[in-house]
């Protein structure tokens, strides 16, 4: 069959291509229903990866958030018109210690390999988890991102110290958000406590125990440990000020992607004994984690729902470039594309 892929040629221009896939093969044929538009998706949209990122990624189609119904099953394990979401990440090999998200060889969805603005989607077996019909698609859409929460908190959960009364989290956008509810309903009787930098989006954490603008912290105030969700240049004063309030064998559970390296008080690290956690992307494993933690928390999804930004209806290629800018000028939440071209 000719599947049509809507690739990002250049900053702010895509082309269709025409590839020709078989059926006869045991991967199973997703139709995209809802996308939502990631950070990383923008810095190619834009061209800020930088020259040699682009000329080393371009052609390629975007988007590794999405959800979408499965068309067909060679096997006829799954039915027709299941509800899946999609898992980007595509291991290569297995190893007895490292993740699949971390394997040097694995690919990635809209980093060098095609992401889903396509007409099908052509999955492993493994790369799909099923949905309950009932969840809102829009929060659905993303929950990728949810994922890259999720996966963080269950490697400080094999890492870190038991003692756990007190979280801070650093960054007031989505990550933070979404890091900050899993924690408060993963920890229902510790403190969770949110820093950012705009008071307009944190009252939108409305869960939390305290919060706090990063230039209004008691000097007396201590967390156990802490999530860093603030990435680029930021996450270096960041990781500065959770250096300065963590108590010692605290862990730091660094999430936020900077393109340029950036300085860490290495001694304080040392005199404190802390602990840092990097962790980067997810596996099918985070995925089947976070949709049953979903299915347990209604409560969970519903708080979700305010990150529903903008909600575009994708026909046409200028729909596309429509979503794109609409969600570089949008101050809060996520951007979802409902996929209809």
């Amino acid at each position: 069959m000719i599947n049509q892929v809507y690739r990002l040629v250049s900053p702010r221009q895509f082309e269709v291509t025409y590839k020709d896939r078989s059926l006869q093969s045991d991967c199973i044929v997703v139709r995209p229903t809802y996308l939502s538009i990631c950070a990383a998706d923008q810095r190619y949209y834009t061209g800020s990866r930088g020259k040699e990122a682009m000329e080393k990624k371009l052609p390629m189609a975007l988007i590794h958030e999405g959800i979408g119904k499965v068309v067909y099953d060679p096997s006829g394990e799954y039915k027709t018109g299941t509800l899946v979401v999609m898992v980007p990440n595509t291991p290569t090999e297995k190893d007895e210690i490292v993740a699949e998200n971390y394997l040097r060889s694995s690919k990635f969805r809209s980093s060098g390999y095609d992401g889903y603005m396509q007409d099908y989607i052509f999955l492993n077996r493994d790369r799909i988890v099923v949905l309950p019909e009932e969840m809102d698609p829009h929060v659905a859409a993303f929950i990728e991102l949810i994922t890259i929460a999720m996966h963080s908190i269950v490697r400080f959960e094999t890492k870190a110290h038991a003692r756990r009364n007190t979280f801070g989290v650093w960054g007031d956008g989505n990550l933070g958000f979404i890091t900050s509810l899993i924690l408060k309903k993963r920890y229902p009787d510790s403190k969770v406590i949110i820093f950012g930098k705009k008071q307009y989006k944190l009252d939108h954490f409305s869960f939390i125990d305290e919060a706090y603008q990063i230039d209004q912290v008691p000097e007396d105030l201590v967390i156990d440990h802490a999530f860093e969700a603030v990435g680029g240049k930021g996450s270096q004063s960041a990781i500065s000020q959770i250096i300065d309030h963590i108590y010692p064998e605290g862990s730091i559970s660094i999430m936020g992607v900077s393109e340029y390296p950036v300085e860490i008080n290495t001694r304080m690290i040392l005199e404190k004994g802390i602990i840092l956690i990097g962790s980067s992307r997810s596996g099918r494993s985070d995925f089947v984690n976070t949709v049953e933690f979903m299915k347990e928390h209604s409560e969970f999804v519903e708080y979700l729902g305010s990150l529903v930004g903008d909600v575009h209806e994708v026909r046409t290629i200028q729909d596309i470039i429509d979503a794109f800018e609409k969600d570089l000028t949008s101050s809060w939440g996520k951007t979802v594309m409902e996929w209809k071209i």
